[in-house]
């Protein structure tokens, strides 16, 4: 998928660097399937997962402002086991078939525009600050300001987390 992508989009994300934007629906081996065929990764902060459960994946072009939205076609693993009938488990079978039948009819994609800006999403490595109610430091413009307080996502009640009384 994220060789397609970077086809459609007209480039090798291998040799460019930090202009591939990648936003995946689930976590696991898909994700880490991206990583190798794009070069993107957390660390390089170009890799975002946003778990919708689904092996769906959006490719942004950076530099032109352009995202892909791409996921498997309805029935492709039932395509899979038609064209390896003979591999013997449907693990097997998708590997053979993936190989061999073209990404137009493994993928579909549609064009798609981002809900934040690119540099929302990416914001600016380096910028610090401190919650005014916690203490603890906010990196990369991920602060709230409420009330003209800066506050951490936690803080402002958006944490993903619950604190356990104890």
């Amino acid at each position: 998928m994220g060789c397609y992508a970077a086809d459609l989009l007209g480039f090798d994300p291998l040799k460019v660097e930090r202009r591939l934007l990648v936003i995946v629906e689930t976590d696991g081996c898909f994700a880490t399937g991206i990583c190798a065929a794009t070069g993107v990764s957390i660390g390089r902060r170009n890799l975002r997962i946003e778990d919708y459960g689904k092996v769906a994946a959006t490719f942004t072009d950076t530099q032109r402002r352009t995202s892909l939205r791409l996921a498997p076609r309805p029935g492709v693993r039932t395509l899979a086991s038609e064209c390896a009938p003979a591999a013997p488990d449907a693990w097997q079978a998708m590997l053979e078939a993936y190989q061999q039948i073209p990404d137009e009819q493994l993928m579909c994609w549609q064009a798609v525009e981002l809900r934040q800006s690119i540099e929302a999403i990416l914001s600016r490595p380096g910028i610090r600050t401190a919650c005014a109610r916690c203490g603890e430091e906010i990196i990369n413009e991920r602060e709230i300001v409420r009330d003209g307080q800066v506050l951490c996502q936690a803080c402002a009640g958006e944490a993903y987390y619950r604190l356990v009384s104890g």
